[in-house]
């Protein structure tokens, strides 16, 4: 279906609310500012909460918007812990733990603390933030239901993260709802169920995203058709995706300072200075950048890491996280109904050094107490005892049916090990003779059953319902950061 058609796939209610936008709810004991008066606009008439599309200049060109849940995983918290509104609140891993920040609410952002942020910084920021690990199935749960506000919208949504995505709400001959009453709607339907969010509207997924956050919370920031170049120009080039701190270090070597520089100094100058990247930073610059919002939901891979408190060097504790993180890729690849003939093992050491290995299984699977025993046969590819170890991941890909990888493809040349017949693992014994066992359960129906009626469990109770020896050794000893990766709460 193309853009054209869209309209006609929506609730009549959607397509007669143009003009009947509620009011956006309060929730000022959240630590929420009132909504705005009126929305920042960049080259038309500033999109008033009230005013009806006939006051808005006309919309003529594609309409992207950028929904972006504001700090949403404390607001959630916030939400549901009364007490909690109007003070700071940090989700995040432990501070004495390498815990890292996943989201800080606007009242401890006050104090410098942001995403990313190592937990012992943001302690040292915030003493008296109010600090929780999260409760991942209520974000997932909260999540999942704006998200199909926004496919109530329309059935273009490129979800990115848990907390964002990108809509195309282009007019047509169709549907001629103005893209600005559309993310008027969206901020309400939003605000009842008790967070918010800013929204960016602008023709280009790189406009909406950079307009996203320039207003938040609670800010909507249209960049109107034919005003790019005005609104892209003074700001620095560090806000445009694409573009991190060693390209914008080498920018700046060069006088470009701005998105208005980047844009003048031509194709092919920043194509030699930064490669085939060059190219496509030069289109954003100018405004013209055409990426589709795609609504492909396709999965390319399930997997799961886990970082630790504490450097793990004894086997049968690697072993335990390897089965853990294992344990957790199962679950999910059953929850989407997925099984995938590809696995991965990923470690990192002590020396913040990444190794990593993959081997085909005979058949695709998503039972992990089938897979688990190559994983720790895997393990002897990239890691030997007495070896620390920071963080361990598993993953499970080749989905599709003509998916193909080598039966051993690791980095061979990082940690010294040859790709012959004849290579040992690191402790010297030749890969053709390691044996990785058989299942964990023999009986496949018995493995079937039980995963079944764990999977039931979890489902209802949560995922700690249910967890494994393994599981609780591993659980122990990690940081308590969480991710933002939108697989992790599917």
């Amino acid at each position: 279906m193309n853009a054209a058609g869209w309209a006609a796939h929506l609730p009549a209610s959607r397509q007669a609310a143009a003009n009947e936008v509620p009011a956006p709810a309060q929730n000022n004991a959240a630590g929420f500012s009132p909504a705005p008066e009126q929305a920042r606009a960049v080259g038309g008439a500033a999109a008033n909460g009230s005013a009806p599309d006939e006051s808005l200049p006309p919309w003529n060109g594609p309409a992207i918007l950028l929904v972006d849940l504001d700090a949403f995983f404390a607001s959630v918290e916030q939400l549901d812990h009364p007490g909690w509104r109007g003070k700071p609140v940090i989700v995040g891993g432990d501070a004495d733990k390498r815990g890292v920040v996943s989201t800080a609410s606007y009242e401890a952002r006050a104090f410098g603390v942001h995403s990313a942020m190592p937990s012992s910084q943001a302690a040292r920021l915030c003493p008296q933030a109010i600090w929780t690990h999260g409760h991942f199935d209520r974000y997932r749960h909260l999540s999942n239901a704006i998200m199909d506000i926004l496919r109530d919208e329309t059935p273009f949504v490129q979800q990115v993260s848990i907390d964002e995505a990108f809509l195309d709400v282009t007019p047509n001959t169709v549907n001629r709802e103005h893209p600005v009453s559309i993310a008027r709607r969206i901020q309400a339907r939003v605000e009842a169920l008790g967070v918010t969010c800013s929204i960016g509207v602008g023709t280009s997924k790189n406009i909406a995203k950079i307009a996203s956050d320039m207003d938040k919370p609670r800010g909507l920031t249209v960049v109107f058709p034919g005003s790019e170049r005005a609104f892209l120009d003074p700001l620095p080039v560090r806000v445009m995706s694409g573009i991190g701190a060693a390209a914008e270090a080498v920018l700046k070597s060069r006088g470009i300072e701005t998105i208005g520089d980047l844009a003048s100094r031509g194709e092919a100058y920043l194509t030699k200075l930064l490669g085939k990247n060059g190219r496509t930073m030069w289109i954003r610059a100018n405004g013209r950048d055409d990426t589709p919002v795609a609504s492909d939901d396709a999965v390319k891979s399930v997997s799961n890491e886990t970082s630790f408190a504490v450097d793990l060097t004894r086997r049968r504790d690697v072993e335990a996280a390897v089965a853990s993180m294992a344990a957790k890729v199962g679950r999910r690849l059953r929850r989407k109904g997925l099984h995938g003939r590809t696995l991965g093992l990923r470690v990192r050491l002590g020396d913040r050094t990444v190794h990593s290995v993959q081997r085909q299984l005979a058949k695709p699977t998503d039972d992990e107490l089938f897979f688990t025993p190559l994983l720790l046969a895997m393990l002897a590819d990239v890691w030997r005892e007495g070896m620390p170890v920071r963080l361990v991941g598993v993953a499970v890909t080749g989905f599709a049916e003509q998916s193909f990888v080598q039966e051993s493809l690791f980095d061979a040349g990082a940690f010294g090990l040859p790709e012959d017949a004849n290579a040992t693992d690191r402790a010297g014994t030749p890969r053709r003779e390691q044996d990785p066992g058989g299942p964990l359960v023999a009986d496949e129906s018995k493995r079937r059953s039980l995963l079944e009626a764990t999977d039931k469990l979890r489902k209802k109770f949560g995922d700690d319902a249910v967890r494994f020896g393994h599981e609780l050794r591993s659980s122990a000893n990690t940081t308590g950061s969480s991710s933002k990766n939108i697989a992790d709460y599917k």
